[in-house]
């Protein structure tokens, strides 16, 4: 692949990896996708073994992170209903208050779900800030796993040069 292909897979890479920072794209999917794009292009050995290193290293993060952090919601006893509360009061927030209205939504939805449920201010807080820390080990697992895909790729790139 020429150097200014390999840039524009660089910043496909770093898109997907803002996507996962900020919520508005895909961030896994597209740094996934510019590997794949990458490795078809190189078309050898280097290329394929890349990307099912990339492609091993994402599918576990990806597990871990949709059961580690819901585990951990459950223990701490936040309930389903708040987290869809969250989401769905995160996307209105979304529009109402573009980007930062997402996180100002989320929150407020899970506090009021789990304040109608609980009827206690610090309990409903408490359970809020579980699910908050959940959330925030989700993104950090997922940026862990795009990062050493990353690294991966760019081990693959120097093999090829």
């Amino acid at each position: 692949m020429s150097t200014g292909g390999i840039v524009l897979v660089a910043l496909a890479i770093a898109v997907g990896i803002i996507g996962i920072v900020v919520p508005l794209l895909p961030g896994t999917l597209l740094v996934f996708a510019a590997i794949a794009v990458w490795a078809v292009f190189e078309n050898n050995l280097t290329g394929w073994v890349t990307l099912g290193v990339v492609t091993a290293l994402l599918g576990a993060t990806t597990f871990v992170k949709y059961t580690w952090p819901v585990r951990r919601m459950r223990e701490a006893d936040v309930r389903t209903l708040s987290l869809v509360a969250g989401g769905v009061l995160g996307v209105v927030g979304f529009f109402v208050i573009p980007v930062v209205g997402l996180v100002i939504g989320f929150v407020l939805g899970i506090y009021l779900a789990e304040l109608s449920n609980r009827r206690d201010q610090r309990v409903a807080w408490t359970s809020t800030k579980h699910a908050l820390k959940g959330v925030a080990l989700s993104v950090g697992v997922e940026l862990a796993g795009a990062l050493l895909a990353t690294v991966a790729w760019v081990a693959g790139v120097y093999l090829t040069q």
